[in-house]
């Protein structure tokens, strides 16, 4: 199937409230053009250098997410063209996001990457740290960052009861933090987990924004 019909396929298969980011990495310009001339808005990178060499070679009006592992090193390259990062994984990288927001005078959403995964590889907050950070108080007076919610990645793994538990306790792990931590913020209220291969189980679980990159635009293209 073409581009096109994969994305709509995708999109026809998705929950009212669960919005598709389309993962655009490793992927080039005329191939992204054709989910965008489909009608898909939200992109997703995971490279720095690969976000900012396409972003003037797309349209305007797309919303760009990040969402790999940003270096701290790469958060000035990445925050002017991100509508949302989804991947702040620790204390500092969040305070350099908000200092660099703060520069260029911009208010950008983030996530909270919680790690769930059986594989180390994978970047993040363990649930137990990220309930001590937020008590602790240790995000608050960024004011340049709004925090929407939370991501994050389960296991690879073919075994879907795992991926079923992984998705179901970040579910819960979302719950929790709403209810204490932010209550009164309606801004707090996306849930960021499921790819190509999981994101059915994910949206069972609650999830508002799902990953998909090669059930849209095939194998990735080096």
């Amino acid at each position: 199937m073409s581009v096109r019909e994969n994305l709509l396929s995708v999109k026809q298969q998705l929950p009212a409230g669960t919005q598709l980011v389309a993962v655009s990495k490793f992927h080039p310009i005329d191939v992204v053009m054709q989910a965008y001339d489909a009608g898909q808005r939200i992109f997703g990178e995971s490279r720095a250098q690969e976000l900012v060499a396409k972003v003037p070679q797309m349209p305007a009006d797309i919303h760009w997410h990040f969402i790999g592992h940003l270096q701290t090193n790469k958060v000035r390259q990445v925050v002017p063209h991100v509508s949302m990062i989804e991947s702040a994984d620790s204390v500092r990288l969040l305070q350099l996001i908000n200092k660099e927001a703060a520069r260029i005078g911009k208010t950008i959403d983030v996530l909270l990457q919680l790690h769930v995964a059986q594989e180390e590889a994978k970047s993040g907050f363990a649930v137990e740290e990220l309930l001590s950070v937020l008590t602790l108080g240790e995000l608050s007076g960024l004011d340049n960052i709004r925090i929407r919610g939370l991501m994050a990645m389960a296991t690879l793994t073919d075994d879907q009861a795992q991926i079923d538990r992984e998705f179901a306790l970040v579910h819960d792990t979302f719950s929790t933090v709403k209810e204490e931590f932010f209550a009164h913020d309606d801004a707090f209220d996306q849930l960021s987990m499921g790819m190509s291969h999981d994101w059915h189980i994910a949206v069972k679980h609650g999830s508002t924004l799902v990953r998909i990159g090669t059930a849209i635009f095939g194998e990735r293209q080096y």
